[in-house]
């Protein structure tokens, strides 16, 4: 078996040199591959997270803060949130011989008490009696009431457009309601405004959710 002899002084030279290139050359453009995926993961990355859609923020409706700042304003004079008024008094019996009585004997049942005291807490029932006696006020000086003038006084007094619901011309008479739920409560107002005969009730609001009156009260005149 015949050797191939190697390879020997300056004919050697050129073919390492060859083979040096050819190796290095190899290894650049492996390189340069996994570099080209990288970035190209990376940009990926980067457009996919600057596309992301971002929360859109809450935002409070114009003139929020100055509200509720009215409404701690006018509820001043009020006990805090939470307390229970006194339970009623029981309806005063009628004159003895005048009361109705069953076939058996006995009284009939004593009527169910219903009104703000019974729904409302202290607090609300507080607020409610001070934002009707300035509410009246500024509707009683309106001789014409419209819908645009009746807005143009509740916003003089602080109630902001969000808060001030159902504004609609009925006759000779402009109704609305206010909105004065705060702090879970569920206070609102129902007004109708005609001069001198304007009038404002409180009312039940919905506990949460879109604002809806769920009962109304009629204030003893």
């Amino acid at each position: 078996m015949t050797k191939t002899p190697a390879l020997r002084g300056p004919l050697a030279r050129p073919a390492l040199a060859l083979a040096a290139a050819a190796l290095a050359s190899l290894a650049l453009a492996g390189c340069g591959g996994q570099d080209a995926k990288g970035a190209a993961t990376v940009s990926a990355g980067s457009t996919a997270t600057s596309t992301a859609p971002s929360a859109a923020p809450t935002t409070a409706p114009p003139g929020q803060a100055a509200y509720e700042a009215m409404l701690a304003k006018v509820a001043a004079i009020c006990p805090p949130p939470g307390e229970k008024p006194a339970a009623p008094p029981s309806p005063v019996a009628p004159p003895k011989g005048e009361q109705s009585v069953a076939p058996d004997g006995s009284l009939p049942p004593e009527p169910a008490l219903d009104g703000p005291e019974t729904e409302l807490d202290t607090r609300e029932w507080c607020v409610s009696v001070q934002h009707e006696q300035r509410v009246l006020e500024a509707l009683q000086k309106i001789a014409k009431p419209t819908p645009a003038t009746v807005r143009k006084a509740l916003n003089g007094l602080g109630y902001i457009d969000a808060h001030i619901h159902g504004l609609a011309q009925d006759g000779a008479v402009t109704r609305f309601r206010l909105d004065l739920r705060e702090s879970g409560g569920r206070l609102c107002e129902t007004g109708a405004a005609a001069g001198e005969q304007s009038d404002i009730d409180p009312c039940l609001a919905s506990a949460t959710g879109p604002f809806t009156v769920e009962k109304t009260w009629k204030r003893p005149a």
